[in-house]
């Protein structure tokens, strides 16, 4: 008797604590204040420009972008099916305006997104060339991971992105920063016949009016066979920076 009475005991113990642990945890993960972070995009390719095939020269330029915090991977486009959701006109034109529209349409609670169009200095949006920067900050709670996506300027249908979320937490919910450029790629949208960098009449800072070239109907895939693929770090930086204190 005396027995079953300490097992019943000790059962009622171990369901008070669980329920103290519960209602603990859940405190926490409430009053969980968001970290505050610099993102910044820094075009430092050279100021003498890029060669084209006939000599003349052409400056290396990214265009407005979006982000995305999102716990998940893969969130803006698939690798391998058609681009959507507005990324024709990111890759295209450098315009996020359609992505935002798109995810604003699907938005839940996990999805947080922006945009970054305005160099650092200027009086309004635009593209940034050698020497410009983009700057932002934004706000995130642990388990969220950051996605970017921009234009790549002197191009048809090319743009950056990371294709997996980049963490801002590490696994103890401490705030992460750094350089993460190694994290971005060199995509084609598949949208659109791809001409001469910096050369084609159909690419954004020549064409007469945006989504003007001749349409290509294929896939988001790597741009491995571009002369600029791998380049990245000789081209710009991304780096991120927790504001700790906030």
């Amino acid at each position: 008797m005396k027995h079953r009475r300490l097992v019943i005991n000790l059962a009622v113990i171990m369901v008070a604590l669980l329920a103290q642990f519960v209602v603990a945890t859940a405190t926490r993960q409430s009053n969980t204040t968001p970290t505050k972070f610099k993102v910044r995009i820094e075009n430092i390719s050279s100021a003498d420009g890029q060669t084209a095939s006939d000599g003349t020269k052409w400056p290396f330029a990214l265009s407005p972008g979006l982000y995305v915090l999102n716990p998940k991977n893969g969130f803006l486009f698939r690798e391998g099916k058609p681009a959507a959701n507005g990324l024709e006109a990111q890759a295209e034109d450098g315009s996020p305006a359609l992505l935002v529209d798109a995810l604003e349409k699907t938005h839940h609670s996990s999805s947080l997104h922006g945009v970054f169009n305005t160099p650092v200095g200027a009086m309004g949006p635009g593209p940034i060339g050698p020497g410009a920067a983009y700057e932002f900050t934004l706000s995130a709670t642990p388990g969220m991971k950051l996605s970017m996506a921009f234009m790549f300027g002197q191009s048809n249908d090319m743009f950056y992105a990371n294709d997996s979320g980049i963490p801002l937490f590490d696994s103890k919910g401490k705030p992460l920063g750094g350089d993460v450029t190694s994290k971005f790629i060199l995509w084609d949208a598949g949208t659109e016949v791809n001409q001469e960098h910096g050369l084609g009449p159909d690419q954004a800072p020549r064409q007469k009016a945006a989504n003007t070239g001749a349409a290509e109907k294929g896939f988001v895939h790597r741009a491995q066979d571009d002369e600029f693929y791998g380049k990245t770090a000789e081209l710009f930086r991304v780096t991120v920076t927790p504001e700790t204190g906030m």
